[in-house]
This record gives C-alpha cells, structure tokens and sequence, in this order.
C-alpha cells in the first residue's frame, strides 16, 4: 500500500503537529504504539480517513475511530471467527450474529472494537463493534452480537484498497 492507495480520498491534508498527536494518543491500542513519520487526514464518503505514512490505516465513523483492513496492526484486537456461512453476508455489510459465530478469541467488553475473521484461513473480514461482551458472546445463541463498522468489498475498502 502506498502513497496511490489512498488517491481516491478527497480533502486530504498533512495534520498539524498537535492534531497528529491528539489522534496517535486515541489510536495508541490499535496502532501497537506504532510513530508514523507523517499523518494525513483526508474524507471519504462521510468517514474521515487518517493516512500514516501513506498508507490508510484508520478511519473514523461518527465518534468511532477503527482501524481499517488494511492496517498492519489488525492482529492487537480480539477476534470474532465466524462459520463460512456467514462470510457472504459479512461481506456484504450485514452485522454478526451469534449463531454464526463459532470461536471467540481474547477478552473484549461490549462497545469494543473486534476483528471478524473466517474459520477457514482466520483472513481479516471486517472490523466492529462488540455489542455483547467476549463472555456474553459465548453464552448466548441468537441475536446480534457484533455491529459491523468496515468490511471487505464495502466503498472505504475499495477507495484504499
């Protein structure tokens, strides 16, 4: 990924120093304490997108800053690993839903921010927000259990991709 991987964002602008590190402090946990030398701040489709170092790393919907599929530090957040019966709906921007899930892997709280991986290759599907706990996923066997914030195929992943 480099410096065209991020063409098609709009507005795309260097931080200031001070911003750059407000956002850096914020993203801490989803960077791995990662320092990128510059950080870009530019707008896609409604959601703002940060580049580090020229490269889409994380975005941020509404008050939610995630980290996009892209991001090299995907592997520091727990993960939801859905059956291959779920991934054509994942992937099409449907929210995770407990019966679908067949493994929780590390300890979240609801609100948290998880990767949706698939059981096959474990491969990155979608980033979201937990809506049940590590433990109330594994407890429960209906409803929606993850809320889906980016996914592949969705405009962001295609726009950075």
């Amino acid at each position: 990924m480099g410096t065209d991987s991020a063409s098609r964002l709009r507005k795309r602008r260097v931080m200031r120093r001070k911003d750059a590190r407000r956002l850096l402090e914020e993203a801490a946990i989803l960077l791995g304490g990662a320092q990128p030398a510059t950080v870009e701040q530019a707008e896609f489709d409604g959601t703002i997108v940060y580049v580090l170092d020229g490269a889409a790393h994380l975005a941020r919907a509404g008050s939610i800053l995630f980290p996009t599929l892209t991001c090299p530090h995907l592997g520091g957040l727990s993960s939801v690993v859905v059956d291959m019966g779920a991934i054509p709906h994942v992937c099409n921007g449907a929210d995770v839903m407990a019966p679908g899930v067949v493994e929780v892997r590390g300890d979240f709280e609801e609100g948290d921010l998880v990767v949706v991986r698939d059981e096959r290759h474990g491969k990155a599907l979608a980033v979201g927000r937990a809506l049940k706990s590590s433990e109330g996923i594994s407890l429960t066997d209906k409803g929606k259990v993850v809320e889906n914030l980016h996914y592949v195929g969705d405009k962001l992943w295609k726009a950075i991709g």
